[in-house]
Formats: C-alpha cells, sequence, structure tokens
C-alpha cells in the first residue's frame, strides 16, 4: 500500500495494481480489485484526504476470497490510523 496526501477536504481515492506475473489468470486479478474497491467503498468516510495505491507485490497460494478481503481490510485500516504529517 502505497499513499500520498491530498488537498485538505478532498475525497481518498484509490488505486489498484496487479501485475500478471503475479496473478496469471484475469479473473484472480479482477477478483483482487474488486475486494480492494469493495472494502474502499466501505471505508471511504473514515479515511483522511489521500491517494492510496494498492499493489500485488507477491503471488498468494491460493486466491481465499475472505483471506484476501481481511488482508485488504487491514491494510486500509492502518492507512486510517497513521496521523497526518
Amino acid at each position: 500500500m502505497h499513499y500520498r496526501l491530498r488537498a485538505e477536504g478532498e475525497d481518498a481515492r484509490l488505486g489498484v495494481v496487479i501485475a500478471k506475473r503475479f496473478a496469471r489468470r484475469a479473473v484472480d486479478r479482477n477478483l483482487v480489485r474488486r475486494l480492494a474497491r469493495e472494502n474502499f467503498r466501505r471505508l471511504r468516510a473514515a479515511l483522511d484526504s489521500r491517494d492510496l495505491i494498492l499493489r500485488l507485490i507477491l503471488r498468494p497460494g491460493d486466491f481465499d476470497r475472505r483471506a484476501l478481503a481481511e488482508e485488504i481490510k487491514a491494510l486500509l485500516g492502518r492507512v486510517r490510523l497513521r496521523p497526518r504529517h
């Protein structure tokens, strides 16, 4: 998860990057994107004004929907809890 602060009062934005080398099948890449967008949508009101980029950097062993959703939720929660600089 990478992030950059935005101007005060602007909404948070999300970008998702999933390389083919980490998720060969389009179905798997789309699953990660859908889960990321859904969790972001739910937490958007609680997030500060930031540009967020979620980037897959390891090949998951299996694409367990619940495990992926929990990990994405935890990442977004950590960004939400960080103090502003």
